[in-house]
């Protein structure tokens, strides 16, 4: 059974590797999965929650933190050092064909990936703790996750299964910060806060 998840696993990385490539996503996947391509848009929203928001606004910002901290520490400093799942781009299996595009290999290990757990932990946490004051579009932080998640695979840097399990770790991740927040602190409009100090 294992074997043949395998197997689906690789037949899937290799349509998205190799099969459904383009000159455009060439291009684009390893921009989008780069900090100087996605930093700006997080550290525009710290900024937009602690001006809008203030002294709850920053308790928000520390639960950010905490969400990408521990999805982080739980993919690359638990998982992949007990699992020990090779990249694609240094699994000799896949070497005759895998493309690499991001000019160099990782060497830590595959699974789970970091990059999925951290963004779709924090597209879990801004959702939960953000939709009654900004409304339910912000399932695009989800959509954007996703994309920086399959450009991982595209690049050549991380399996389908590696994807899944770090969606999963940051969606649970995200959501148990989420409810944290939301039941010790929640969101505080800042004129709410000048009446309760009169």
């Amino acid at each position: 059974m294992m074997q043949r998840i395998f197997q689906l696993d690789k037949q899937l990385f290799k349509l998205i590797n190799y099969k459904w490539q383009n000159h455009f996503f060439d291009f684009l996947m390893p921009w989008l999965r780069n900090a100087e391509m996605w930093a700006p848009l997080y550290l525009f929203i710290l900024l937009i929650i602690t001006i809008h928001f203030r002294k709850s606004g920053w308790w928000w910002v520390a639960f950010f933190l905490i969400t990408v901290i521990v999805s982080n520490f739980i993919t690359s400093d638990i998982l992949k050092q007990h699992i020990v799942r090779l990249r694609p781009c240094n699994d000799p299996a896949v070497a005759a064909w895998v493309r690499v595009l991001t000019g160099y290999k990782p060497m830590s290990y595959s699974f789970a990936s970091s990059h999925a757990a951290n963004h779709f932990g924090m597209a879990m946490f801004i959702y939960l703790t953000l939709k009654d004051k900004f409304g339910k579009w912000l399932w695009v932080f989800f959509l954007w996750a996703f994309s920086i998640s399959y450009a991982q695979m595209y690049v050549g840097v991380h399996y389908p299964i590696d994807i899944l399990g770090g969606i999963i770790i940051g969606c649970i991740v995200g959501y148990f910060t989420a409810k944290l927040f939301s039941t010790y602190f929640g969101l505080e409009e800042v004129s709410q806060q000048i009446a309760s100090s009169k």
